[in-house]
C-alpha cells in the first residue's frame, strides 16, 4: 500500500503552525523553583539523539548557571523507551522530573500497547524538530538515493539490510516508506539499541544503510566513514558551513531531489509530570528560553543540523494532537500497530 508524499509528512504539521510557533509563553504565576535535583528522563537509549541532546542540555545548564539545583540525567530506553514513559506517567505529582521527548512519543504506545499517552505528562516545549538522513558505507557504489533504491530492487526480497533504532519506531517508518518506492522489495530491518550503535553497525558494513539523525552519524560522515545521499525534508538544510572537507549539510540534496518522495522529520521536545501547575511549567519553559538563547545551543543546532521550529502552549498542544494523529495513520498503513 502507498504512503504518498502529502500523507507521510511530519513537516506539514509543523509548517502549519510555524508562522504563530516561536517561544511565546503566557503571562503565568511567578516564583516556583526546584527545591531539589531535577531528573531528566530519556526514554532512549545512551548514543542517541535524544541522549546527546539531553546531555548536551545538561552540560549547558551547568555551564551557565541556569539552575540552582542540579540536573541529573537518566536513561530508561527498555521497550521501546515505555520504561521512561512509564515512569513519568507514575511520578505525576513530582514536579523535579522532566522529559526529552522524540516521536516514540506516539510510536511507542501505538505499536505495543504500553498503557502510556503524551497526555500522561505535561507538555512544556518543543525544542526542534530532527532530521532524518539516509546513510551508507562510503565504500559502497551507491553516489544517490535512486542508485541506492535501484539496487534494492534489481537485489533479491529482503537482501539489504536497514538499520535503525528499535522496531516500529522512527527508523522503520522511514524504511516502511522507502519500500513503496522500491518495486515490492522489502528491507531486512535490523533493530539496535540506539543510534550510536547503529551508526558503528553500519561503518562495520554489518548493514547496508541507515535512516539516522544528523547528529547519530556526524562523526563519522566527518572521517570519511559514511556517506549521506539525502535528507527527508521538503527542502536542503540552511546550514552551509562546511561539516567535511568539501561538504555541508546544505550540499545534501532532498530525498526527493534524489528520487524518493518521502519527507520525514522527528520531534525533540520537554515535558513534566501530568500535575504539574502553570508555574511549574513556566519555570521549565523559561529554562529551555535560556537555553536555546545560548551560543552553545546555536553550535549544538548546527553540528546536527536541526530544523529550528519551536513551541510551547497552546501552540505545542495543537500540534501533539496533531502529529498522533499522523503517526497513528502512518503505522496502520505500515501494519505496525498493537492491535493489527
Amino acid at each position: 500500500m502507498m504512503i504518498r508524499r502529502g500523507t507521510f509528512k511530519a513537516t506539514g504539521i509543523a509548517g502549519v503552525l510555524a508562522a504563530s510557533a516561536g517561544l511565546a509563553s503566557p503571562a503565568l504565576a511567578q516564583g516556583w523553583e526546584p527545591v531539589k535535583p531535577v531528573t531528566l528522563v530519556i526514554p532512549a537509549g545512551t548514543g542517541g539523539g535524544a541522549d546527546q541532546m539531553a546531555r548536551f542540555v545538561q552540560g549547558v545548564v551547568q555551564k551557565h548557571n541556569l539552575m540552582k539545583q542540579p540536573l541529573i540525567v537518566i536513561n530508561k530506553g527498555g521497550g521501546a523507551g515505555a520504561e521512561g514513559f512509564l515512569e513519568m506517567k507514575a511520578s505525576a505529582n513530582d514536579p523535579h522530573k522532566i522529559a526529552i521527548t522524540l516521536s516514540n512519543l506516539f510510536t511507542t504506545p501505538l505499536g505495543t500497547g504500553s498503557p502510556f499517552n503524551w497526555k500522561d505528562m505535561k507538555p512544556v516545549s518543543m525544542l526542534a524538530l530532527d532530521q532524518f538522513v539516509l546513510w551508507v558505507n562510503v565504500e559502497k557504489p551507491y553516489k544517490t538515493a535512486k542508485e541506492y533504491v535501484d539496487a534494492v530492487k534489481a537485489g533479491e526480497d529482503r537482501q539489504f539490510k536497514m538499520g535503525g533504532t528499535g522496531s516500529k519506531q522512527e527508523d522503520q517508518i522511514v524504511t516502511a516508506a522507502i519500500e513503496q518506492q522500491t518495486g515490492g522489495k522489502k528491507f531486512t530491518y535490523v533493530p539496535y539499541a540506539g543510534g550510536g550503535q547503529v551508526a558503528v553497525q553500519l561503518v562495520g558494513n554489518h548493514v547496508d544503510s541507515t535512516v539516522n539523525n544528523p547528529i547519530e552519524a556526524v562523526g563519522q560522515w566527518r572521517a570519511a566513514q559514511l556517506r549521506p545521499l539525502c535528507i527527508f525534508d521538503a527542502q536542503r538544510s540552511t546550514y552551509t558551513q562546511k561539516v567535511t572537507d568539501k561538504e555541508a549539510w546544505s550540499d545534501i540534496p532532498t530525498c526527493k531531489e534524489s528520487g524518493l518522495p518521502v519527507e520525514y522529520q522527528m520531534l525533540r521536545g520537554i515535558f513534566t509530570t501530568k500535575n504539574a501547575t502553570p508555574a511549574q511549567v513556566n519555570y521549565y519553559v523559561e529554562l529551555f528560553k535560556k537555553v536555546m538563547a545560548t551560543p552553545d545551543w546555536k553550535e549544538f543546532m548546527e553540528k546536527g543540523a536541526f530544523n529550528q521550529t519551536s513551541m510551547s502552549g497552546a501552540d505545542f498542544d495543537k500540534w501533539l494532537v496533531s502529529a498522533e494523529a499522523l503517526h497513528a495513520d502512518l503505522m496502520k498503513k505500515a501494519g505496525f500497530l498493537a492491535t493489527q
